[in-house]
Parts: structure tokens; C-alpha cells; sequence
């Protein structure tokens, strides 16, 4: 029985950690199969994930093959069947589009030659660019469906639930992801007969004839309506069309949840995955989020997983994986865990042509991260390369193959096509071992937090569609791509992190704000935010909230009508943005509590009038406008930063203090750097995750609520290393008080520990005799017993304690 309950995933009564790595088999020989599954096992891992693409089991109409009559490289029977004989969990992801570098994104060529009215129209009547098919459309929806009979024909027997071992089941992959990054929506006329009956259900007849000034039950106007939008009316469909979208993306889900459903596949979760990373930052992962997140909140039963293609985790990125792991919890269900279903691992190297030299710290630093967020399952990928076979008919589009990769595949895997480990594969397998080895304990924990959170506005990323040449669409789009990420991420969330603060996310546009349980609010804003949040953060404010506001002011709401709630209830009115130029250095300085500090160059400013009641704590140079007070509204306070400001995390941790949020974690050294969280259970067991990001060590004490941890022992961070270091955490007869070693094995009569010091220190608590060894000595004190290793981290980082 697999349950999700509690922000855990439950496999037989026990809440597990899931560690996978993708391991594509129609890209292996046959014979190669057990070599991979034994690096992978190597690995630390204790699960296999894969697509499954319809365009290799069925190449011609008809003639499904999973059991490896035409290649012996598509036996996905035998494939699950070789995993369940390994002891390892399996995931499975059939589609129907699986990405993956495929061609046509996995879908057999004779799907889209025989129904080209799938083939989606966009903007003005053109043709997409992306490869991307009328997910509703019936014609594609009967074909998936005799594939998914297909696939769960042979999935069924081997669910968890009838004694093998899948426990998971993705629906398609990325969706959405083609239409935005070619900015263009799926505008077929199935999809605009479909448009305009939801608008009309959503809509009286009146509001929607002012709304839309044409004929939406005649197919040639809504055609010209809807494709080609008249400015008058572009913000109104922006907004319907993103909501239209969402509905229909969740409407795809469900269904193919009861294709599965209806051949056999029940009782495992069912995933759905969010595309959005890429370039080393995730400023438009909400994107992904934006469109899906009423596809896997829609009923019980699904889960979300996301996209992680950070490249290397440092200062200057790790915000933005705090951010969406963040984000993606505040739209889940309450018994919904975090997930990454792709979680790239490997050297970076994509082009194959040493373009990418990843540190061997990438995958470590994000594994960590996101496990101390709260996420239970990782999906490794890719985990291992392989070839692109050429497919049997040719159909001479360059190279004849499965895929656009050319002929070996996966380049940066940690394990290459020919089943070499590259740099990146011991550091990883450490990673990974260290999580398993406690998993049982971070199965159940959760992320301590401050008093703080950020808050997430899903419609500040419903942007991935916008009419070329709407102005009114490109003014809104442009005001709230400036300020919904960007600075707020790279000054304002990195100042928080850097200062101690551990915080989750509130999704204020559709769940409610309580100052009682969320006392302190991060707000990034725009010039645009819909009336109703609007008046829910005046309340907020009015019932005690504490909001530190970065960006703009809102004048308008999200249809670009003029709506000053929120302006008016801080007593402000905006005035004008001024930006810098080759000839104007716009330049800010504190005032008020904020001062003295230096005057700073910054690229924008929403200047603004303010009433007798705030106190300005930044202005312009020059003109003595205000960009940035404080003020009182009703019992609460609101700090708000309407001119860019720096990452000065001093300056962040004063406003959060004076709104009633303390960094109860922290830490003395004055090179920052470093990222510091804690996770709990319900029995007080603890760990403490610490990520130094910077290439030179680094000595700290570790205080919590001004006390200082590990019994005041001074730690010193290695270069570019991550610790998850035991507090009262219990093993069987021993609980380890404190360690500033990690626990990376344990067994009846022994505990394995990697150090990480000079000296590592273990204060353990039992009864049991520790047995002497010239590795360490052992001491008494306090009742406690102190180990202290005799071996220097740099030179042996492995000590073993045994039991009597």
C-alpha cells in the first residue's frame, strides 16, 4: 500500500525517502541492463525511473511492442521485471510525450500524419513552431488512450500494490512547457470551440459581450477574436485564456488518470512534472508551476515533481532552488510532499564538447538542499548515457535516429554511454548514501522555519503567452517580469538566506494569510496585483501582519484597470519609476532607522508620496523622493522598498526584526556564504544542514535562539562542502547528542561517521561499551560519552565506532 499523507510518502506503513536514477533501457543493449542497475545500486539509489516512448514501442500503427520482438532493447517487461530482481522500486513514465530529446517529443510520426488537425495553431492563424500536439483533441486522446492500454496492460501486475515493485506513474511530461517557450498557445478550432463554452459557463451574457466585442458562438469570429486580439480587450483575454489553459491542462490530467485507472493502474501516485529551470536559474520555474498547479491539486492521488537543471549551487543561484522548492509547497495539497522528478546530475557537458565543467559540489549541494526542504523523492537525471538506435524506416530527416542527439546520448551523465563513472559519480553516490543512511529519520522530518515567509502570487507567472503585438500585454508582462523575481530573488530572498532566515512560502492569491501563523510576509510586488489580494493584504495588515514589500506599489489590477487598495490603506500614492541611463546614475540613499549607510547606484526606482504617518527610509539622490518608508496599518506594519536595493543582509535582517521576525539559526562567521537550515520530527530529533558555498574553508559556532550548538565546539566548513550533522537523534540503544561528523551508515554494533574536522567530537548517549580502537578515544563527561577521532579529516574522512 503506498500512501501520501502528512507531506510523506508511506510504502507498507513505513515513510521512505525515494532515491531514483533514470536509466533509459531502449537506449542500452540488452546485455548492458545489469551493469547499469549495479552503478546505479553503487550509487546509493533504491530506485529505477524511465520514460517510456511511444514513438520506439509502436514505430508503426498497430504493432505495439514492449516485450522486445522488433529490438531486444524495448523489453520494458523484462526491464521492470530485471529491477524487481534487483530489489529496487521502479517509476514509470509512459507519456505520451516524454521530451527526452525524441523526436516529435516521443509521439510516433504516424500519429501526426494521420490527424494533422491535431497540430496546434497559434497567434494569427500560424502554424506553432514547438512540436507540440491538441492535448484535448479527441483524435489524439483515442490514440493515447490505446497506448496506455497498452503500457498498463503490463504495468498493472507489477504495481506495489499486487506485489511488484512500481510505485509511481507519470502523466505525460512538461505540459505546456512547447506552447511557452515558443509563445505559442494551443489555438485550434477544437481548442476555441472549447474556449468559448467555458467562457461562456464562467461568464453572464452580459459581462462577456463586454468583454469580448465579437461573436464567440460563430467559429469565424472567435477564430479572428481569439487569434488575432484587438488591444481593447488583450488584457481581459490574457487573463481568461491563462485560466482556460490551467483548466484545460488539469482536464488532460484527469483523464489520462482514468485511461490508467481504467486498465489497472490504481493505488500509486500519480505524478505530474513542472518544467521551468534552465540556464543555471529557476527566475521562470513558476511559470511551470502557474500552469499545473490546479492539474496535481485537482483530487487526492497525485503529486508534483519538479524540473532541477541548476548547473552549479552557489551564492548567486542557491536562492532560487530555496525559492521554488518554496513556492511549490505553498499551492500543494496539506498531505502533498515535495518531489524532483528531474533532478539533474552529471558534469553539465549537454553540447558533448566541454562546454559544461560542473563542480563536483552541484548535485551534492541540491540534494541537500531539497532534502532539508522536505523532498522525498529524487529522481537522478540522466544517470546513465546511451545510444539513439536508428529507427526502421527512414525518413530522412538527418540522421534516421530515435533522437536529435545524434547517436550517443546523455553525454553528462555521472555514468557515460559506454558505462564509464565520470568526476562527478563519487561525490554524488557519497550524497546519496548519507541520505539513505538516516532516511528513516528524514522520511518524517520537516524544515524549522522562522517567523517569516514568501509569499507567491501565481498569476505573477501566468505570462507564458502574450500577443506580439499587444502593447498593453507587453507593458503588463514587462512590469511584472521586472518585479515578481530578479531583484526580489537576488537582493531581498538571498539577504534572508544569507542572514539565517529559514522560511516556506504562502500562496496569497488563493489561500488565506493569518498573521497568527504567518506573522511576517515577503512580498515581492508589481504595478500589477488583482483587487482581491490587494484587500486580503490590507486585512492582513490590519488584523497585525507584518509585510516587508519589494518592487513597485500596485496602481492596477491584473486587467491593467486602475485599483489602489493596497496604496491607499499605506497612505501612498506613486508618482513616477525613475531609471538609470547612460547619462542619468540613478542613485538611492537610507534614511530614517536605515541610516547611515552608503548611497548606491541602482538601475530603478518607484518613487512615491507618502502621508505624515511613515517614516521614509530611502530616497533618491538628487530630488529627496521617497522609495522605500515604514508605516503602521492598524496593528500591523509594512516596510516597503520601492527603489532596488542591494543584498545588504544587515539591512534586511533590521526591517525583518522590526516586523517581528528573529533568524533563531545562525552563525559568526563574517564571509557569509553559507546556507544553514535545521529539520525536526515530532520526537525533537534533529539535523542541521549547512552548505559552505565558497571555495575556501570557513570556521564558525552554530547558535539556535543565541545558544550555541554542538556544545560550543567552533566547526570548521570545508571548501565547497555540505554537512547534515545529528542532534538528538536516536539510533536503536545510542542517540547521538551531537556530532560535527555525518552519519553515513548504521548497523547493530557499529556506526560509520564521515569527519569533516581536524578533530571530529561525537557525544553519544547509551549503555552500551564502546569498543577501544586506535581511531579514536573516549572520554565521559556529563553522562554523556565523548569520542574524539584520532584521524584528520583531510587525510581519512572515514571512522568506524563499534559496539560490544
Amino acid at each position: 500500500m503506498i500512501e501520501i499523507k502528512n507531506k510523506q510518502i508511506i510504502i507498507d506503513g513505513e515513510p521512505k525517502i525515494i532515491m531514483a536514477g533514470e536509466i533509459h533501457y531502449f537506449r542500452l543493449d540488452r546485455e548492458d541492463w545489469q551493469d547499469r542497475l549495479d552503478k546505479l545500486k553503487e550509487a546509493g539509489c533504491n530506485a529505477v525511473a524511465t520514460y517510456v516512448p511511444w514513438i520506439c514501442h509502436e514505430e508503426e500503427e498497430g504493432n505495439i511492442d514492449l516485450v522486445g520482438r522488433t529490438r531486444p532493447e524495448l523489453d520494458l517487461v523484462g526491464f521492470m521485471d530485471l529491477c524487481a530482481e534487483n530489489d529496487l522500486y521502479f517509476f514509470l513514465r509512459p507519456g505520451p510525450f516524454i521530451m527526452a530529446e525524441m523526436k516529435n517529443e516521443g509521439i510516433p510520426h504516424w500519429v501526426i500524419e494521420k490527424h494533422p488537425e491535431i497540430s496546434p495553431i497559434t497567434w494569427d492563424g500560424r502554424k506553432t513552431i514547438a512540436h507540440t500536439l491538441d492535448y484535448t483533441a479527441p483524435s489524439f486522446l483515442a490514440e493515447t488512450k490505446k497506448w496506455f492500454e497498452a503500457v498498463m496492460k503490463v504495468a498493472t501486475p507489477r504495481l506495489h500494490t499486487n506485489g511488484g515493485n512500481i510505485i509511481a506513474v507519470q502523466l505525460d511530461n512538461e505540459i505546456g512547457m512547447l506552447s511557452w517557450v515558443s509563445n505559442s498557445p494551443d489555438l485550434t478550432d477544437n481548442v476555441l470551440e472549447d474556449f468559448s463554452n467555458w467562457l461562456t459557463e464562467r461568464y453572464d451574457v452580459e459581462t462577456l459581450k463586454e468583454r469580448y466585442p465579437f461573436d464567440l458562438e460563430n467559429a469565424e469570429a472567435r477564430k479572428v477574436g481569439i487569434r488575432t486580439p484587438q488591444e481593447d480587450y488583450s488584457s481581459a483575454l490574457h487573463l481568461d485564456l491563462g485560466y482556460y489553459m490551467r483548466h484545460r491542462f488539469a482536464r488532460y490530467v484527469a483523464i489520462l488518470r482514468e485511461y490508467s485507472e481504467e486498465f489497472g493502474v490504481k493505488d500509486v501516485p500519480f505524478v505530474v512534472n513542472i518544467h521551468g529551470t534552465g540556464g543555471g536559474r529557476a527566475l521562470q520555474f513558476p511559470i511551470g508551476i502557474s500552469q499545473l498547479y490546479e492539474s496535481y491539486t485537482q483530487a487526492p492521488g497525485y503529486i508534483s515533481g519538479s524540473d532541477i537543471y541548476f548547473g552549479d549551487l552557489t551564492v548567486s543561484t542557491f536562492q532560487d532552488l530555496y525559492l521554488i522548492n518554496g513556492f511549490m509547497d505553498a499551492v500543494h495539497n496539506e498531505d502533498q510532499p515535495l518531489t524532483s522528478v528531474e533532478f539533474n546530475c552529471g558534469n553539465g557537458d549537454f553540447g558533448n564538447n566541454y562546454g559544461g565543467r560542473l563542480d563536483p559540489s552541484a548535485v551534492d549541494f541540491k540534494a541537500r538542499m531539497c532534502i532539508a526542504q522536505g523532498n522525498r523523492l529524487l529522481n537522478y537525471y540522466l544517470l546513465t548515457g546511451g545510444r539513439n538506435y536508428r529507427m526502421s524506416k527512414k525518413r530522412n530527416d538527418g540522421n534516421d535516429r530515435i533522437a536529435h542527439t545524434g547517436e550517443r546520448h546523455g553525454f553528462a551523465a555521472p555514468i557515460n554511454p559506454e558505462g564509464e563513472l565520470n568526476y562527478t559519480f563519487p561525490r554524488m553516490a557519497r550524497s546519496i548514501k548519507t541520505i539513505m543512511a538516516v532516511s528513516d529519520k528524514l522520511a518524517v522530518m520537516n524544515e524549522e522555519r522562522d517567523d517569516v515567509a514568501f509569499a507567491f502570487i501565481p498569476d505573477y507567472y501566468m505570462t507564458e503567452s502574450r500577443y506580439p503585438t499587444s502593447e498593453k500585454m507587453q507593458n503588463m508582462y514587462r512590469n511584472i517580469e521586472q518585479n515578481r523575481a530578479h531583484a526580489s530573488w537576488e537582493n531581498m530572498a538571498r539577504a534572508m538566506l544569507l542572514g539565517g532566515y529559514r522560511f516556506g512560502s504562502v500562496d496569497i492569491q488563493n489561500k488565506p494569510i493569518d498573521p497568527a501563523t504567518t506573522p511576517v510576509l515577503a512580498l515581492p510586488s508589481a504595478g500589477y496585483l488583482h483587487r482581491h489580494v490587494q484587500q486580503k493584504l490590507v486585512d492582513y495588515l490590519q488584523a497585525g501582519g507584518g509585510i516587508l514589500l519589494y518592487g513597485e506599489v500596485p496602481q492596477y489590477d491584473m486587467e491593467a484597470n486602475p485599483c489602489t487598495i493596497l496604496a491607499d490603506a499605506l497612505g501612498v500614492q506613486p508618482i513616477k519609476v525613475e531609471r538609470d541611463s547612460l547619462n542619468y546614475k540613478l542613485s538611492i540613499y537610507a534614511d530614517g532607522w536605515a541610516a547611515p549607510r552608503p548611497e548606491l547606484r541602482t538601475h530603478k526606482a518607484q518613487t512615491v508620496q507618502v502621508d505624515e504617518k511613515a517614516e521614509p527610509i530611502v530616497r533618491v539622490y538628487g530630488t529627496d523622493e521617497v522609495c522605500g518608508f515604514d508605516r503602521q496599518v492598524g496593528k500591523g506594519r509594512a516596510i516597503v522598498i520601492t527603489g532596488v536595493y542591494t543584498c545588504d543582509v544587515e539591512f534586511y535582517r533590521e526591517a525583518l526584526e522590526k516586523l517581528g521576525a528573529t533568524a533563531t539559526l545562525r552563525h559568526d562567521c563574517k564571509h557569509l556564504g553559507i546556507f544553514m537550515t535545521s529539520t525536526a520530527n515530532s520526537a525533537g530529533e534533529r539535523f542541521l544542514h549547512i552548505l559552505n558555498m565558497d571555495g575556501f574553508d570557513k570556521e564558525i559556532h552554530v547558535y539556535d535562539n543565541g545558544e550555541k550548538l554542538l556544545n560550543g565546539r567552533k566547526l570548521l566548513l570545508q571548501s565547497m562542502d555540505g554537512l547534515m550533522l545529528p542532534v538528538n537523534v536516536t539510533f536503536g540503544e545510542v542517540e547521538v547528542v551531537y556530532s560535527t561528523a555525518e552519519v553515513i551508515n548504521v548497523d547493530p554494533d557499529k556506526m560509520e561517521f564521515r569527519l569533516t574536522q581536524v578533530e571530529d567530537v561525537i557525544a553519544l548517549n547509551t549503555d552500551r561499551e564502546i569498543l577501544q580502537s586506535d581511531d579514536y578515544k573516549v572520554q565521559e563527561k556529563d553522562g554523556q560519552k565523548i569520542i574524539l577521532s584520532n584521524k584528520h579529516a583531510k587525510v581519512d574522512d572515514h571512522l568506524t565506532v563499534f559496539f560490544q
